[in-house]
C-alpha cells in the first residue's frame, strides 16, 4: 500500500487513517459526519459506512463477521462458496461475471467473481482538512481487465463519492458485468422501511416495501432508469440512504431480498437483507447468459470505460 508513512496526523476535518482490520489492511475515511472504511486487501469493499450523528452503520455485516481471504475454510470449496466464504457483507464490486458460476471464452468464472476476492492496490490521492480521497487499483486474473475507484470524502458532507474507470487491456472486444453489490441490514433495516425510485422505473408497490421476518427470498431485475437514482429509507425515524450512479454504464438495477426464510447454507435463517445493487448485466446466472441476452457490457480494444457512484444520508422531512 502506497502510504504516505510521514504525512502530518490530523483529528479533525476531513481525514484519514491507514489501519488493519481483522488482519487485513484498510484505509478509513473520516469527516465530521462521516466515517467509512474501506478493505483494499478485499475487494475494496466497503466494510463500514457510519452515520455519526445517530452511530448508525448503513453497511451490513454477516453473522460470522469479517473475514480475511487468505483464511481458507476447511470444507470443501467450489466456484460459489470462493465468494460467500469470505462474504462479510458490505458493499463489493462484482467483475466480470454477476451472480452464478460462469465460463465466458474458456475462462472459468467464479460467484461474483473476480475482483472481489482480490487485494488492491492503495494510493493516497487527496489528503487535506476540506478533502480526502483514495485510489485503489487492481488487475483481474483471469480476463484482462483492470479498475482503478478513487474514493472522495469532504469536510461537512455526509456523501461519499466514488469514481471509477474499467478499462480492457487487450486488442480484442470483451464483455462483461459489471456492478455494485450492495446490501442493507441489521442495524438500519426494519419492515416497513420504504425503497423510492425515480419516475419510469416499473415497480410492483410490493417491491417498494421492505417485507417482515421470514417473507420469501427473491431477486428482481428492474429497469427504465433515464437518472440512476435510489432512496431507502426508515419513515419513522426520518433518516435514509441516497445512492446515486451513471445509469448510461449500469442501466439496471438488481434488488435481492433475503428476509429470514432460507433455513439451509449459507443464511441459516441468520439473514435479513435487501440488496440494492446498480449492474450491468442480468440476471444473476452469470455472464454467459448476459452474453447471449445481450445485456452485458461491450468493451471496445483499449478501452477505457469511467463511471461514477454516490451515496448520502439523507435525514428529516427528507426521509420521510
Amino acid at each position: 500500500m502506497a502510504y504516505r508513512r510521514h504525512r502530518p496526523a490530523r483529528n479533525w476535518g476531513a481525514r484519514l487513517h491507514e489501519v488493519t482490520w481483522f488482519g487485513m489492511r484498510a484505509v478509513v475515511l473520516e469527516n465530521e459526519l462521516l466515517r467509512v472504511t474501506v478493505l483494499a486487501d478485499k475487494g475494496g469493499d466497503v466494510a463500514e459506512f457510519c452515520y455519526k450523528r445517530r452511530d448508525m452503520d448503513f453497511v451490513w455485516l454477516a453473522p460470522d463477521g469479517i473475514r480475511n481471504p487468505r483464511d481458507v475454510a476447511g470444507g470443501a470449496s467450489d466456484d460459489v462458496a470462493a465468494f460467500l466464504d469470505h462474504y462479510e457483507g458490505g458493499w463489493q464490486e462484482v467483475l466480470p461475471n454477476g451472480g452464478e458460476p460462469s465460463t465466458y471464452r474458456g475462462a472459468a468464472l467464479a460467484q461474483h467473481g473476480e475482483v472481489a476476492g482480490l487485494p488492491w492496490d492503495v494510493e493516497i490521492a487527496a489528503d487535506d482538512p476540506s478533502e480526502v480521497a483514495v485510489r485503489l487499483t487492481v488487475r483481474a486474473r483471469r480476463v484482462p481487465l483492470r479498475v482503478a475507484k478513487t474514493f472522495r470524502l469532504a469536510s461537512g458532507e455526509a456523501e461519499l463519492r466514488v469514481d471509477e474507470e474499467l478499462a480492457n487491456e487487450s486488442g480484442v472486444e470483451l464483455e462483461v458485468m459489471w456492478g455494485h453489490h450492495i446490501v442493507f441490514g441489521a442495524p438500519f433495516l426494519r419492515p416497513g422501511h420504504r425503497i423510492r425510485l425515480p419516475d419510469g422505473v416499473a415497480a410492483e408497490p410490493e417491491l417498494t416495501v421492505v417485507p417482515g421476518h421470514g417473507a420469501p427470498s427473491d431477486i428482481h431485475y428492474l429497469s427504465g432508469f433515464r437518472d440512476g437514482r435510489y432512496e431507502i429509507i426508515d419513515p419513522d425515524a426520518g433518516l435514509g440512504l441516497r445512492v446515486r450512479w451513471d445509469a448510461a454504464v449500469l442501466p439496471d438495477l438488481w434488488l435481492w431480498r433475503e428476509l429470514g426464510a432460507a433455513r439451509e447454507a449459507p443464511w441459516w435463517g441468520r439473514a435479513y437483507v435487501v440488496g440494492l445493487e446498480p449492474f450491468a448485466g442480468r440476471p444473476t446466472e452469470g455472464l454467459a447468459e448476459a452474453v447471449r441476452n445481450g445485456s452485458a457490457l461491450t468493451l471496445r480494444p483499449r478501452e477505457t470505460r469511467p463511471l461514477w457512484l454516490r451515496a448520502a444520508v439523507i435525514e428529516g422531512e427528507e426521509a420521510r
